[in-house]
C-alpha cells in the first residue's frame, strides 16, 4: 500500500505529460489558423499569435467554398452509413444465429478483407468504377466507403447479437413473429449500442478517406472536404492559416457525435468485443 501511495503522483505526472504532448499539435492548429499569412512563417515561430485573425473564418467560407464541401462529405457519409447499415445488420445476424456450412470461415475472412489496404485496389477500383460510368459521382464513393466498412461493421454486430440471449428472440418466434420482425422489434432495439457503433465508425472513415475521393472525383462541386483541404497545398506554398482552419471546422461534426453518443458508443465497443 505505501508503495502504492509513493507511486501515485508519479503515475499522474507521467499521465499529463502524455496528455499535454498528444493536446500538443492540436494547440499548434489552434495557434496556426488564428495567424495571418506572414505570420506563420515568422522564424523562430510565435506560439501565440501577436495579431488573431478572425478573419480567417470568413475567408475560408466565403472565397473557398468550405460549404460545398461540407455538403458532399455529408452526403457521401450520411449515404455509406446507411447503405452499410442495411447490409451489415442481415449479414451479422445470419453469421450470429443462423448455422449454415462455411459459418466461421466467413466470419474470419471478413478480418482477413479488413487487412487490406485501399491503395491495393484503388486501380483495380477506378477501372470497375469507370467500367459501370459512375466516376465524378458521389455514389461511386457511398459504395467504395460501404464496401471497406462492411466486413468490420458485420465482425461488430456479429459479436453483439450473439451477446443477446437466444431465449428473447425464440419466444418472438413462438409469439408469431417472422425472422424479419424478430430482428427489427427485438434484436435492433436490444443492440442499439452496437449499431450506434458501427454507424458511427463507418461515418468517420467516409468522413475521413482521401484516397477514392481523390481518385474518383473530378469536378469541384462535387469533391469533398478531404480533398477542398487538398486545395489549400499550392505548387510553391501552402496557405497554412486557412488548412488548419478549415481542419479545425471538420472535426466539429465528429466531436459533436462523440459526445452525444459517448455512453452508447463505449457500450457498444464492449459488447461487440464479448463475443467475436
Amino acid at each position: 500500500m505505501k508503495w502504492r501511495n509513493r507511486s501515485k503522483p508519479f503515475v499522474i505526472i507521467i499521465t499529463i505529460l502524455l496528455l499535454l504532448f498528444m493536446l500538443f499539435p492540436f494547440f499548434v492548429m489552434i495557434s496556426t489558423m488564428l495567424k495571418s499569412g506572414e505570420g506563420v512563417y515568422t522564424s523562430p515561430p510565435n506560439w501565440i499569435p501577436k495579431k488573431i485573425m478572425f478573419s480567417n473564418f470568413i475567408t475560408v467560407w466565403t472565397e473557398y467554398d468550405l460549404l460545398g464541401y461540407f455538403e458532399s462529405s455529408l452526403i457521401i457519409a450520411i449515404g455509406a452509413t446507411i447503405f452499410n447499415t442495411l447490409l451489415s445488420v442481415p449479414a451479422a445476424y445470419a453469421v450470429a444465429r443462423l448455422k449454415f456450412p462455411g459459418r466461421k470461415t466467413i466470419l474470419y475472412m471478413f478480418l482477413v478483407i479488413q487487412m487490406f489496404s485501399p491503395v491495393v485496389v484503388v486501380i483495380s477500383l477506378f477501372k470497375i468504377i469507370a467500367g459501370i460510368h459512375l466516376l465524378d459521382t458521389y455514389i461511386s464513393l457511398i459504395l467504395t466507403d460501404t464496401v471497406f466498412t462492411l466486413a468490420f461493421t458485420t465482425w461488430m454486430l456479429n459479436g453483439y447479437f450473439k451477446s443477446i440471449p437466444l431465449d428473447i428472440e425464440q419466444a418472438a418466434l413462438i409469439d408469431g413473429c417472422t425472422r424479419g420482425q424478430t430482428i427489427t422489434r427485438i434484436m435492433l432495439p436490444i443492440a442499439v449500442p452496437g449499431l450506434v457503433t458501427t454507424m458511427i465508425y463507418t461515418f468517420i472513415f467516409a468522413w475521413n478517406e482521401f484516397l477514392f475521393a481523390l481518385s474518383f472525383i473530378k469536378s469541384r462541386p462535387k469533391m469533398p472536404l478531404t480533398i477542398g483541404l487538398y486545395n489549400f497545398v499550392g505548387r510553391w506554398s501552402t496557405q497554412w492559416q486557412y488548412l488548419t482552419m478549415s481542419a479545425f471546422l471538420a472535426l466539429i461534426p465528429v466531436l459533436f457525435l462523440f459526445y452525444v453518443i459517448e455512453r452508447r458508443l463505449v457500450a457498444g465497443l464492449a459488447g461487440g468485443a464479448v463475443k467475436g
